[in-house]
């Protein structure tokens, strides 16, 4: 993972603008319900509560239960500025305020160090300009990546019910009728891989799951994307 290095002045302003966006999501109440990540009173406990309280409670209304988990590759790499900065503007986040942000974000530079074992010189490449990202190890970039998937859960909670922790996404789908819930998974799935297409995200097919949930008498059955099954 790359990490940041920020002058300690420029620290003091993140944790400023920090505070500014935090307060404009939170007394806007912007962030969707399903987000529960670096949100104050939640955490992975809650996430996980939830999605299990779910799953328990469609079982309580004799409910056929079926979920879908992705996996993203590298999603805090594959922020496109732009479209960040698109979505900080419809948010709320303009004028001064939203030219400091493209400054944060745009023409940071990078380079990779490898350190030889059997050498006291190491091998050290160019400075590159990262075109996209957020910057991780300080506390303003997982915030904006939750800004930039905000709306993820928009597209298919009138479908399922969606759980997020970042990056992670998580869907559960009920029905009386066990036909219906596989086939509006299918719908749900082509509406996400086309948010994730749409917003530069990469979904990893090969580690994404479909899994029927089932009650300890009845079989086990689940379904990996991504395999020709």
């Amino acid at each position: 993972m790359p990490i940041s290095l920020l002058p300690i002045f420029y620290k003091v302003f993140e944790k400023v603008m920090y505070n500014r966006l935090n307060q404009q999501l939170h007394t806007n109440n912007i962030l969707v319900p399903e987000q529960h990540a670096f949100r104050k009173g939640m955490s992975t406990k809650d996430a996980a509560f939830r999605l299990t309280d779910s799953v328990l409670t469609s079982f309580n209304q004799k409910l056929h239960v079926g979920g879908i988990f992705c996996d993203l590759s590298n999603a805090f790499d594959c922020v496109n500025h732009e479209i960040l900065l698109t979505k900080l503007h419809f948010y709320g986040i303009q004028g001064t305020t939203i030219e400091w942000f493209r400054t944060y974000l745009t023409n940071r530079k990078q380079k990779v160090e490898i350190k030889l074992s059997n050498s006291t010189q190491n091998l050290v490449s160019d400075w590159g300009i990262l075109k996209h990202g957020v910057p991780q190890g300080y506390i303003l970039g997982p915030l904006l990546f939750l800004v930039y998937i905000n709306d993820l859960s928009l597209r298919i909670n009138s479908f399922a019910e969606p759980i997020l922790f970042v990056d992670d996404t998580s869907v559960i789908i009920s029905n009386r009728n066990f036909i219906e819930v596989s086939t509006t998974a299918n719908p749900v799935l082509t509406r996400m891989i086309e948010w994730f297409s749409d917003n530069k995200l990469v979904l990893n097919l090969e580690k994404t799951n479909i899994t029927k949930f089932v009650t300890n008498n009845l079989p086990y059955c689940a379904l990996t994307i991504g395999h020709g099954d």
